[in-house]
């Protein structure tokens, strides 16, 4: 009896360990700030620009001209380890008549601040408010992963002419409670983002690029938000589903044709 009591006592504490690892190290497992790669060489003209904050933090981006000013600006979010740079080149060759603006998020360097998905998501609306001039004919905010969450957060925040999704979820601590079912998540997470309660306040035009093969945002959480739009009738203007997997849909031959043709269905 002894042993048992030993070994109940020792696996609790083992559990409570890792939910102590869990909450203190969630910041750095949702921003891995080391894992970002080096930038690109940018078109040259590429506009550097800045953005001071509130707090003291300052945001660096950048905004590559387009081939045709009457297109909507392309405003992007990147995923938690994607360079801005990086990003922004990778639209421009996708949609170079479009002019690109991305920004490297808080802490992330350049940048300076310390990221949360508050500070992100308020972030993500001065960003706009400071190109969206730039776009006279409106800003089409594109969100991969994580990026999908501010551009979904914008989108019930400002008028844009539409948003794209690229590997989305419903909800980021839906997510979290999916991978980590051991763990009282709902109680300990603290950088909600909730696309699909944002995109439903929204009037916004919206497309979807989805990844069927997706190992980092279970399938089933972009599906959930596929769903829950539906439910709430709120219409989705293009929906791809391409079988790929959260970092190779981007190699797939589907993936720029998909995105071409989701800037179509917004008017891009």
């Amino acid at each position: 009896m002894a042993f048992f009591i030993k070994l109940t006592l020792g696996l609790l504490g083992l559990y409570a360990a890792l939910i102590a690892l869990f909450a203190l190290m969630q910041g750095a497992v949702l921003f891995p700030r080391s894992l970002v790669g080096p930038a690109p060489a940018l078109p040259q003209g590429t506009d550097r620009i800045s953005l001071t904050r509130p707090d003291g933090s300052v945001l660096h981006g950048s905004v590559i001209a387009g081939q045709d000013p009457s297109k909507p600006l392309i405003l992007a979010f990147g995923g938690n380890a994607w360079n801005a740079d990086a990003v922004a080149l990778f639209l421009h060759r996708i949609a170079p008549e479009h002019t690109i603006a991305a920004f490297h998020f808080r802490g992330y360097a350049p940048s300076t601040g310390r990221p949360s998905a508050q500070a992100l998501k308020d972030d993500a609306v001065a960003i706009h408010d400071r190109v969206a001039a730039q776009g006279p004919n409106g800003v089409i905010v594109v969100g991969f992963s994580i990026g999908s969450g501010l551009a979904a957060h914008l989108s019930a925040k400002r008028p844009i002419a539409g948003a794209i999704l690229v590997t989305p979820f419903d909800s980021l601590l839906a997510v979290a409670q999916q991978s980590l079912p051991w763990a009282p998540v709902r109680f300990l997470f603290r950088h909600e983002m909730n696309a699909l309660v944002a995109l439903n306040a929204s009037d916004a035009p919206i497309a979807l690029v989805l990844a069927t093969q997706d190992e980092v945002i279970p399938p089933a959480r972009a599906e959930a938000l596929v769903d829950g739009l539906s439910t709430a009738t709120r219409p989705v203007a293009h929906i791809t589903r391409i079988p790929a997997g959260h970092n190779d849909i981007y190699n797939h031959p589907d993936f720029a044709p998909a995105m071409r043709d989701a800037l179509a269905a917004l008017g891009g």
